[in-house]
């Protein structure tokens, strides 16, 4: 019998400083310091203009959570302190006895606290040691390493874009940030639940079996019944006095299988693991995962997957803000741009259960990374003993989820040593190779034998090969923003590109909101929600060759959130274009942790910008592209796809020049590539023509100039509005071709959104477009500028 005490309540917060006055303020727990002294109004918002700066001292500063709680003996031998998450260098006593001291923030913990509780009153003090302080203490020590930024990240198992990132802010948090708990038990407990879940091929189809692996703690000097039901199959093992290991074999006939997105259900079974009145309950799900290295090819139940995926960067700087509704929102936004895999990013955390529970409901596939970043890593202790409790206790917590897929070592770290001048900095000293290469696949070949595991990304197979190889395994593009034009992509015939993006600014009403000042480019406080080096330079130096110039900060906007669409369209379409030579593309990134210009999808508040437009569309199951002379047919759906393509080159009056019929049929999950007749390829001017390739719902357009050397007629339209029960519907009507017709109900209300964006209408074609609001919004304002934008209206 167990029974559980949650301290959850009355704490406070105090600075153990000489030069901060600040104590016993209220705290929520789970939480952080910054939340709590945001809570008591002690604080700015750290969001907010350049509070984030003026902030710094917190992540310098010892604090002290304490709370008082009741505990009467009861009928139990043992009771133990259970910490689910502690951030990150922790003294806990309790009644003036230190318990323990942690030093990570990825690690739960259980400490035995029976001899130590009084009837009545008990106090539990948590003190949290300064996380620089800690890092740099322990850099001094094991000498420098080099990285991405000079923040001491690699120096402390903790959420490493939590001292900042090219996206993110410098937040550096202490906290009990997850729920902390005493449990009381007696006999045998129940310590760990491991089910290693596999299909085998069996007559007419597949053939399921759960092995669980249970570990019991306690003085056990009797038998031991455990017992597991799944799908009405059930077993049972009795362990021997002493004994505190077991395996109970499930064999399951013709399971429903788990599928990712887009390839079938997502079947789920309840598997349930009793040991007394202990009871350990998951869903789970039956599939089989490989991976092709050399190719880089994901199978599920021995079907390959086209990756249409995104990168996961943390939610929220302050991740107990992160709740099941936002993941939920999320992640709904991704399903909806056609998205079928999150990478976890190696920078920030092993994620919440309701991340993974929701990514196996919904068929999201789950490519983890261990939590390493860009950085050379140490290897001596006491980080490797860190590292090794951490991730021991995340594969056995994460395995019995079907969306996991791959287990990956790290982010960057193998390219930063062979190609980033690592190797002369470190002068011999570990880098963390002995974690990718050595410690960290045995323990997933050990304690989740069913996944694969791959060492780094990117990374191309074996460590003497060059990491960033695109013939092999994983590339990352950053040459394109960095260096590079967005045309650059074309050049590239990758297996498989796992990061790659083009940065744009966050929703008209997230800058508004984050940023008191005045709204510029440059303007100093832009800047400073602008990370990326030379970010908003970089801006405009990838949008001048294809897109005019912008003369005030709402063509900025537009712009560079229309070039941001483009680049990632045009990066996208020639790699989906090589499946199955390719077989996945990762963008980075889905999602914001804070107000920032960047690489994002969403924003951190949820809006979709103009990219998640086009991704819906690029992402899509069945898709066209027109691109030198050639229509490229992707259809990565189940069904193949048949019929006649209308291929049309026309004048943008609207002057029909040519037209030809192209017969389509594409295999499922295939590309057809067809050329263009002459007649409809080769154009008479460049700059007045266009061509047309549709079938049915699907249209591509091709253009044989960018945008500032096509001669754009001025753009006119007509308007119509009608209120509809959830806002608005805009009815529009172009007299010329309308390029990029955008609507940002944002500037109106910050919680407005549109269904539809970046919208090319030929003469005489009508486009209705649906503003969601539940407010009144100015019915003129909503039909003109800065929140209707054509691309070749007042651009000129």
């Amino acid at each position: 019998m167990t029974t559980t005490h949650l301290l959850n309540t009355g704490w406070t917060l105090t600075a153990v400083s000489d030069e901060v006055a600040i104590a016993d303020v209220p705290a929520v727990v789970p939480g952080c310091v910054h939340t709590d002294l945001l809570a008591a109004g002690l604080i700015p918002d750290p969001y907010l203009d350049d509070n984030e700066v003026r902030l710094a001292w917190i992540g310098r500063t010892t604090w002290a959570y304490e709370t008082i709680f009741q505990w009467s003996a009861d009928e139990h031998a043992n009771t133990d302190l259970v910490c689910e998450g502690l951030d990150t260098v922790a003294t806990l006593l309790l009644n003036g006895v230190e318990v323990a001291r942690t030093a990570n923030q990825h690690r739960s913990y259980r400490f035995p606290v029976r001899h130590l509780l009084e009837e009545g009153d008990n106090r539990l003090t948590v003190i949290f040691d300064s996380a620089y302080e800690y890092a740099e203490r322990l850099r001094e020590a094991l000498g420098d390493r080099p990285g991405a930024y000079k923040e001491p990240y690699q120096f402390i198992r903790k959420m490493a874009s939590n001292f900042g990132w090219d996206w993110g802010p410098t937040l550096v948090t202490a906290g009990i940030w997850k729920p902390i708990a005493l449990e009381s038990w007696t006999g045998a407990r129940l310590a760990q639940v491991r089910p290693l879940i596999t299909t085998r091929p069996a007559l007419g189809g597949v053939d399921g079996r759960v092995e669980v692996h249970v570990t019991i703690d306690g003085c056990v000097d009797e038998p031991t019944t455990v017992t597991a039901e799944i799908d009405g199959v059930s077993a049972h093992i009795v362990l021997a006095a002493g004994e505190q290991e077991g395996v109970l074999s499930l064999d399951v006939p013709s399971p429903a299988l788990w599928w990712p997105r887009g390839h079938g259900p997502q079947a789920r079974y309840t598997l349930e693991v009793r040991l007394g009145d202990q009871v350990w309950t998951r869903m789970v799900g039956f599939r089989s995962v490989e991976l092709d290295g050399d190719a880089f090819t994901i199978a599920v139940n021995q079907a390959p997957v086209f990756v249409r995926g995104v990168n996961w960067i943390p939610a929220d700087c302050f991740p107990t803000r992160v709740t099941r509704e936002l993941l939920a929102d999320r992640f709904g936004q991704a399903i909806d741009a056609n998205v079928n895999l999150l990478r976890v990013w190696g920078g920030g955390l092993y994620e919440s259960e309701d991340f993974y529970d929701l990514a196996d409901e919904l068929g999201l596939m789950v490519w983890q990374d261990f939590p390493f970043a860009c950085a050379a890593y140490p290897e001596e202790e006491p980080i490797r003993s860190e590292v090794e409790a951490e991730a021991r206790q995340n594969i056995v917590r994460l395995s019995p989820h079907p969306s996991l897929v791959l287990w990956c070592g790290n982010n960057e770290n193998i390219e930063g040593h062979a190609d980033w001048g690592w190797q002369d900095a470190l002068a011999g000293r570990s880098w963390g190779g002995g974690f990718y290469f050595d410690l960290l696949p045995g323990l997933v070949a050990e304690l989740d034998p069913s996944r694969p595991y791959w060492p780094g990304s990117p990374y191309s197979g074996a460590p003497d090969l060059p990491p960033n190889d695109p013939a092999r395994g994983t590339i990352h593009i950053w040459d394109v923003w960095n260096r590079e034009d967005y045309l650059h992509y074309g050049t590239f015939r990758p297996r498989f590109v796992a990061e790659f993006g083009f940065q744009g600014p966050p929703s008209y009403a997230v800058m508004r909101q984050a940023i008191s000042g005045e709204l510029s480019a440059d303007a100093s406080l832009v800047l400073h929600h602008q990370k990326a080096e030379d970010g908003n330079a970089k801006l405009l130096r990838g949008l001048r060759p294809h897109l005019p110039e912008p003369r005030t900060f709402d063509d900025w906007h537009y712009l560079t959130q229309l070039n941001q669409a483009r680049a990632i369209t045009y990066g996208i379409e020639h790699f989906r274009a090589q499946m199955p030579d390719c077989m996945g593309t990762i963008l980075w990134q889905l999602n914001d942790c804070w107000p920032v210009t960047s690489w994002a999808v969403i924003d951190s508040a949820g809006h979709r910008k103009p990219l998640w437009h086009a991704l819906r569309r690029i992402y899509a199951d069945r898709l066209l592209t027109v691109r030198d002379g050639v229509v490229t047919v992707i259809n990565d759906s189940p069904d193949p796809w048949q019929g006649e393509i209308t291929a049309i080159r026309s004048r943008l009056d609207g002057d029909l020049l040519a037209k030809e019929i192209l017969t389509l049929s594409a295999d499922a999950r295939s590309v057809q590539r067809i050329p263009l007749p002459e007649t409809v390829s080769v154009p008479d001017d460049p700059a007045t023509e266009l061509i047309t390739a549709s079938v049915r719902e699907h249209r591509a357009f091709g253009f044989f100039a960018e945008d500032i050397g096509i001669d754009w007629p001025a753009a006119r339209y007509d308007t119509r509005v009608d209120r509809v029960a959830d806002g608005y519907r805009i009815s529009v009507s172009a007299h010329t071709i309308l390029r990029d017709l955008a609507i940002f109900p944002d500037r109106l209300d910050p919680h407005a959104t549109v269904d539809d964006m970046l919208l090319t209408l030929l003469p005489g074609e009508v486009a209705q477009i649906t503003v969601n609001t539940d407010r009144d919004l100015d019915v003129a304002a909503l039909v003109r500028s800065p929140v209707l934008r054509v691309l070749n209206e007042g651009l000129r």
